[in-house]
């Protein structure tokens, strides 16, 4: 079941993958961890079926898809990360970005931890193996407490699993249930709900903000989950607003609400906000999608402009190849200018002669975009105009998203949408407004967004020198 869950988020992470599983040794009379990990998308780790079927048995597992922006692409960084201590075995999957790793390394280093990866995931274990809490939760909870940023984390022990999200609640986790043969249930935790579809589970809830659940026997017997808080005051949530954007596949939830139905309003609040007119009463404004990410959001944008009077259609104009993986999380911008390449191709009978709107997600460093267009004018269009479901990205992500540094950032080396416009080589460009995005997404008690990638504003304290991001994405 971890092996096809994987597969639904293989779009989260596509540089690495691994399992680990839980299982009894009859010979040894205790629980044990076997672990396969690879480089490489999931299919290609687990190629080899005996693997899922001799190596990996028993009767938990946790999964990983790696998505990373520092540390080495090496065997060692690719979770889930599983050591033995004092108390037996455990294992952790790890989404997100903490904000406070140098200091925590620092500081680990100089009692006499030996690291062995360059991911600030790993900290998460020596803060565990080194805490004189007496039992294990306690353990694994104080070094949530002690961790600081974005974390949705998976702990498998021997007898149990634990799941988390920090305080703010910043990356997605959430929780389902399998109903087995005689009535009882299996218990699942995924960052996206799709993760459940593939394997017929049904959604519950989310693993809220600064709560942390242990599913354990007493869950299999009663169906109760054991719920603490991480740390006494829970804050407002900070939800990453960019899952909506983009990350999330569109037939998820996220954070509670469907993210095909946000994208859609994205769509719709854009075309209210910069609509493109025909030049006369029987010309047709011809609206395409950047696929997959932009696709819904392109028909809320075509459908507000029908709604608003303008004789606009939805076409397919671009089309994806799906043996190419998402631009956006690809390691190192001269791999990313040629999947860009090798990505899209243009149906010419759509865009020739038409007067085009393309609906993208962002705009990052412009790669992707210049390159789309150039694509898009070789098939003779006669005018292009882009219109962007997010705001200008101005500003690096410190929780788990590959923003770079703001010297990368496109939106910092133009001082308006014209320039910017002009540097893709776009008749216009438009961003949605943070006003327009903040009405387009829902808004729950206690919950919020973090925008700190367009206003600047971080939820969570930054170290001083830290200067991009680095996630890891499950």
């Amino acid at each position: 079941m971890t092996y096809y869950a994987l597969h639904a988020l293989q779009h989260r992470g596509q540089e690495a993958a691994g399992i680990v599983s839980s299982y009894f040794d009859n010979e040894k009379g205790k629980m044990r961890q076997a672990l396969h990990r690879g480089e490489g998308h999931v299919l290609d780790v687990f190629e080899d079926g005996s693997i899922l079927t001799n190596k990996l048995r028993g009767v938990s597992a946790i999964g990983h898809t790696r998505y990373s922006t520092t540390g080495a692409n090496s065997l060692a960084n690719i979770q889930p990360f599983h050591m033995i201590y004092r108390q037996g075995n455990i294992s952790i999957a790890h989404n997100g970005n903490l904000t406070n790793t140098r200091a925590l390394r620092r500081e680990l280093q100089d009692a006499g931890a030996i690291f062995q990866t360059s991911t600030d995931s790993e900290l998460f274990l020596h803060l565990i193996a080194r805490s004189r809490k007496e039992t294990q939760i306690e353990q694994i909870r104080e070094a949530f407490q002690t961790t600081r940023g974005a974390y949705s984390i998976l702990v498998q022990t021997e007898n149990s699993l634990i799941a988390a999200r920090d305080p703010h609640g910043i990356r997605p986790l959430a929780i389902g249930r399998i109903k087995n043969d005689d009535g009882t249930y299996a218990y699942v935790v995924a960052s996206e709900t799709c993760a459940f579809d593939i394997i017929s589970a049904e959604y519950i809830r989310d693993v809220q903000h600064n709560e942390m659940i242990v599913i354990d026997q007493h869950t299999l017997e009663t169906g109760e989950f054991t719920s603490l808080k991480i740390i006494d005051e829970t804050p407002e949530a900070k939800h990453c607003i960019f899952e909506y954007i983009y990350f999330s596949r569109p037939d998820s939830h996220i954070y509670g609400h469907s993210v095909d139905k946000i994208r859609r309003k994205l769509g719709k609040n854009l075309a209210v906000e910069s609509p493109i007119y025909p030049d006369n009463e029987e010309e047709k404004v011809t609206v395409i999608g950047v696929p997959d990410s932009a696709t819904t959001a392109t028909l809320g944008y075509a459908d507000s402009s029908r709604k608003m009077g303008i004789n606009s259609k939805f076409e397919i104009g671009l089309i994806r190849s799906h043996y190419v993986g998402r631009t956006f999380i690809s390691p190192g911008q001269n791999n990313r200018e040629f999947k860009v390449k090798t990505k899209f191709n243009t149906v010419r009978g759509v865009l020739e002669d038409k007067k085009v709107v393309v609906i993208d997600d962002s705009i990052v460093r412009g790669t992707t975009s210049k390159s789309l267009v150039k694509l898009i004018r070789e098939a003779g269009p006669r005018e292009v105009h882009m219109r962007i479901t997010s705001p200008p990205i101005k500003y690096p992500c410190f929780y788990g998203m590959d923003f770079p540094t703001r010297s990368e950032l496109i939106a910092n080396y133009h001082d308006d949408e014209e320039h910017v416009g002009e540097a893709i080589h776009v008749d216009s460009l438009h961003y949605l407004s943070v006003d327009m995005l903040m009405d387009s997404v829902p808004h729950d008690k206690g919950c919020d967004y973090c925008t700190a990638c367009f206003t600047g504003n971080y939820p969570v304290e930054i170290e001083a020198d830290a200067n991009k991001s680095c996630a890891e994405n499950d």
